[in-house]
């Protein structure tokens, strides 16, 4: 009866595409990245990073669209090559990444466009969660590296105001408008790495 029963959970296993079909993918955080550009003082853009992203992926190879992924930004990582305004940035006033460390993405629907993806999801930043849409490129093709290690990568993009996330200081300028712009342009570049299946354990012979 038990060995019955296992087949036939067995069977049903190899019949879901879910299973069948989908590969895990961790993110490698030493070859992935999320860039920013903001307009600053109204006449140009100041771009930055945060420099540790890490999460994992299910990539459906069957049907792309039951692909899942969640990534989370290490928003300490903050970075614009200007150790004052960093400082000023992850405070209180701006990221405040003493309390909220982290940004976070959930997706909730990946649809197909043309050669490459939309990808909905939940974006979690300075604690509020808000609805966004990123445009992908990729995923590629699976490759091998020197090591063994089967990677593929993709770069998402999207555009955020950020007051919606609660990040709303700024400073009038003298000549009119404002110091820092509303609109922020995010460009996610990811490489993932193929989940290893599990060591078998050796077995006792004796």
């Amino acid at each position: 009866m038990k060995q019955s029963l296992k087949s036939a959970v067995a069977a049903l296993v190899l019949a879901s595409p879910s299973f069948a079909f989908a590969t895990e993918y961790d993110i490698d955080a030493a070859h992935s990245s999320a860039q920013f550009a903001v307009k600053h003082m109204m006449v140009s853009n100041v771009r930055g990073s945060f420099s540790k992203v890490t999460g994992s992926a299910n990539i459906d190879e069957k049907d792309i669209t039951k692909s899942t992924i969640e990534a989370s930004i290490d928003a300490t990582t903050f970075n614009t090559n200007d150790t004052a305004r960093d400082e000023h940035m992850r405070g209180p006033e701006f990221f405040d990444t003493a309390k909220y460390p982290a940004l976070t993405f959930k997706s909730t629907k990946v649809e197909k466009a043309g050669k490459n993806l939309k990808v909905s999801g939940q974006l979690t930043m300075h604690g509020v969660t808000k609805p966004v849409v990123l445009d992908v490129e990729g995923f590629t093709t699976e490759s091998k590296d020197p090591w063994g290690n089967f990677k593929r990568g993709g770069t998402a993009t999207t555009k955020i105001n950020r007051k919606d996330f609660g990040l709303s200081w700024n400073k009038v300028l003298e000549t009119g408008g404002v110091a820092v712009g509303e609109e922020v342009s995010i460009t996610i570049d990811l490489q993932l790495t193929k989940k290893q299946a599990p060591a078998k354990a050796a077995t006792d012979t004796k």
